[in-house]
């Protein structure tokens, strides 16, 4: 804090902040008085934004008496916090005392839960630690909580302990002895969506059709999150670690959160809407799990459909969609391989993708399913039909399609292979 010294301001100029000054009501009485003798009041305290600091009373009584200046003393603020804190101390050291309901308020408008906090305040307000402790009963509550909540949702996004303690402000023993640490699977599984909804079902044949989106987020290219519900009743547990490196528009991460699975969902451009999914690009090799690949139940790849994707995402020639064919299967193949060198059985490896036609200059089919099958030698569990609607194909498909005897593709396909 530095002082700036005296000054005169325009009365009319000067800022009362409401929602930060400590006092619920003026006192009219105590107005009246100041504005009979307005030559004999000290200087009002503001900041560098002509906010008062102290000095409601004087200031209102020169607005009363139609006093155009004012003197004033300038104090530098850091925060709205630190401007209330200056005003209370000066309230305490002159003026009309707050009232025990006032004091409350703002007590609670200033803690923000440190257990240190509560002797300063105490001190600040001139009353009992006792006293803050029972002010600031339901904000801990409130605030373990929401830390609780914090903790959990970071832990299943698989960040390290120590991660989640700098995340949350508390030591990392501090930490292991939070709620969450402390419950076993079997009470954490308790609170877990154990896919008992009405209207869900479990996939029973190898062709999963699905006749509206069920995602939340729009996005380019955003997979299916049915599928991937599907995939994790299938393959997984809950705790077990999902891993998508091609995370879109987020639809696996809403989907672990759902099915209480933790998850290492990330994005080359990660979407400027999805704040909790991570940054990685595969061309640096798969995600960074390092020992935690040991808990990867599933890797599910939803990847670009090579030029069907061509420049949606960027221009850049290290984007897959932008990439020439074999580079495309080399660097998709690969990603495959050290996955699965990371992981132990039963762990499983989905892809999804499409073949590309349309955007192919003579319109064949490049059956990438048939290829990157050629090319990844780990055993083949199921292969999945996942059809578009046909509502897919625009009328200048359909006339191509008509004029030349051509079928236009409509599928895509999941395939799963097994970690060994």
């Amino acid at each position: 804090m530095t002082e700036q010294g005296n000054g005169i301001r325009l009365t009319d100029s000067l800022i009362w902040r409401k929602d930060l000054y400590p006092r619920f009501k003026p006192d009219p009485a105590t107005i009246d008085r100041y504005a009979e003798s307005i030559e004999t009041l000290p200087a009002i305290e503001i900041n560098q934004h002509d906010e008062i600091i102290d000095g409601y009373h004087r200031w209102t009584a020169y607005k009363e008496a139609k006093a155009e200046t004012i003197a004033v003393t300038v104090t530098q603020t850091e925060s709205d916090a630190h401007l209330l804190r200056l005003a209370i101390q000066r309230n305490a050291a002159h003026g009309l005392q707050l009232s025990t309901e006032e004091k409350r308020h703002f007590v609670l408008q200033l803690y923000s839960g440190k257990v240190s906090e509560k002797a300063e305040l105490a001190q600040l307000f001139s009353v009992s630690e006792r006293t803050i402790a029972r002010w600031t009963a339901r904000r801990d509550k409130d605030l373990k909580d929401f830390r609780d909540k914090q903790i959990a949702d970071l832990w299943l996004a698989c960040y390290t302990e120590e991660e989640i303690a700098e995340a949350v402000g508390i030591p990392v023993g501090t930490l292991k002895g939070t709620e969450w640490f402390k419950m076993d699977t079997w009470q954490k599984s308790t609170i877990f969506s154990a896919y008992q909804e009405p209207d869900w079902t479990p996939p029973i044949y190898n062709v999963w059709k699905c006749q509206t989106k069920s995602n939340s987020t729009q996005y380019f290219g955003n997979s299916e999150s049915s599928f991937t519900d599907n995939l994790l009743y299938m393959y997984t547990e809950p705790f077990d670690i999902v891993v998508d490196p091609f995370g879109g528009g987020g639809s696996t991460i809403d989907v672990c959160q759902k099915r209480l699975r933790r998850y290492w969902v990330s994005d080359r451009k990660p979407s400027i809407k999805r704040t909790d999914m991570r940054q990685h690009d595969i061309l640096d090799g798969p995600p960074p799990l390092h020992k935690r690949w040991a808990d990867v139940a599933l890797v599910f790849l939803a990847p670009p459909y090579w030029k069907q994707a061509e420049a949606e995402y960027s221009d850049d020639p290290q984007d897959l969609a932008n990439m020439p064919l074999d580079r495309y299967y080399a660097t998709l193949s690969s990603l495959v391989k050290e996955c699965a060198s990371r992981m132990r059985a039963p762990a499983r490896i989905a892809l999804m993708i499409q073949p590309t036609q349309w955007k192919n200059e003579d319109k064949a089919i490049t059956d990438h399913i048939a290829d990157l099958l050629a090319i990844v030698s780990l055993p083949l569990e199921l292969r999945i039909s996942c059809p578009y609607e046909s509502q897919q194909a625009n009328a200048q498909m359909v006339n191509w399609a008509k004029e030349n005897r051509r079928v236009l593709v409509l599928t895509r396909e999941i395939i799963v292979w097994q970690v060994l």
